[in-house]
């Protein structure tokens, strides 16, 4: 089959790659009909992934139809129409039987859980895909609910969500929006959903800005973010949903929120020695949230709230290509390009 593979920086290859094979008799085969790139791809392409060396499959973002079925895997058959959830759980454990495979008790490693990070599961970039422990890695789609939709729904809506859940935003408030890629204009979609009055969208992109003034928010147009959100809200805002993970942009969250304000931090970052000012958090009685989205948890609310209309994850895409183009469609994704938000795959294309 074929697939996009990680051919060194800067560097994505379409490549023939071994069809997988049923991964136990509770697992499933996958025939991909949409893959996305996420920003976290990104980091793999930019040279700075998760393992060494090169050759693997890419990719945790897939919607498609299962066309192999292990015998204890239960709830699906062969036909379904189903989307990936971008993590994979044992689940047996505890914390995988409740949704949260974040916490995996048998599989505590990021690249074990998680497809495309060069660890234990293929990327979903390609025509096929091997799904382990069907039961609680698939989600049945609505038929409401597009490809494109779902594709979203796979890692960018979910984590949006989480961030907003945790930063417990109640209606009337006033939320920041800090960085407006897709996973950000999901946070922007999440927070007016959960009955915020306000939200202010920050990016440096002004196609981005412009997308989130579509969705409802009011975009940040100025070079100095931090003055202008203090001009336009006095003291600040109740909550800042930080969508980068840079050491800049999750500062500029800290200073945007008023006393007692919350910030929820779902940008991915890998500095392991961020230079938080601890006095300032401390006077300002700052609630800091930071962590990864366990997509299998946040998914009910959301596919419902789809196929209501009431989230609209399909309105993030901006490109469609074939994943033949693979390499052209990650260096439009990298260099911000084309008014670009988000890229979805057709790996038979």
């Amino acid at each position: 089959m074929k697939a996009l593979t990680y051919a060194g920086p800067r560097q994505i290859a379409y490549s023939e790659v071994p069809d997988p094979v049923l991964p136990g008799r509770d697992g499933a085969i996958v025939r991909v009909t949409a893959a996305g790139i996420c920003g976290s791809d990104l980091h793999i392409y930019g040279g700075h992934g998760f393992v060494p060396g090169t050759g693997y499959g890419v990719g945790h973002e897939a919607a498609g139809e299962i066309v192999e079925i292990g015998p204890e895997a239960h709830g699906f058959a062969v036909g379904d129409r189903v989307l990936v959830p971008a993590s994979a759980g044992c689940d047996h454990c505890a914390s995988c039987r409740r949704g949260l495979v974040g916490g995996c008790e048998r599989q505590p490693l990021p690249i074990d859980v998680c497809y495309g990070l060069g660890g234990a599961l293929a990327g979903a970039q390609a025509q096929y895909l091997a799904v382990p422990h069907a039961t609680g890695n698939l989600v049945r789609l609505p038929e409401a609910v597009s490809d494109e939709a779902a594709i979203v729904l796979t890692d960018n809506a979910p984590t949006a969500w989480y961030g907003a859940r945790r930063a417990r935003i109640a209606p009337g408030e006033t939320v920041v929006v800090i960085g407006l890629g897709p996973v950000g204009l999901m946070a922007v979609q999440a927070a007016f959903a959960m009955g915020a009055a306000r939200v202010l969208g920050v990016d440096l992109v002004a196609e981005r800005r412009a997308r989130a003034a579509e969705l409802g928010a009011e975009p940040v147009e100025s070079d100095d973010p931090k003055a202008a959100i203090r001009d336009l809200l006095d003291g600040g805002a109740e909550v800042a949903i930080e969508a980068v993970g840079a050491d800049a942009t999750i500062k500029l969250a800290i200073s945007a929120v008023r006393p007692r304000g919350r910030v929820s931090v779902i940008g991915v970052s890998q500095n392991a020695a961020y230079p938080m000012h601890l006095p300032l958090a401390q006077v300002k009685e700052l609630e800091f949230h930071i962590g990864l989205c366990s997509i299998q948890y946040e998914l009910p609310p959301l596919l419902r709230l789809t196929a209501a209309g009431r989230l609209r994850p399909e309105v993030v895409v901006t490109h469609r290509m074939p994943m033949s183009e693979g390499e052209a469609a990650y260096k439009l994704f990298a260099d911000r390009a084309d008014g670009v938000s988000k890229i979805v795959l057709d790996p038979w294309s």
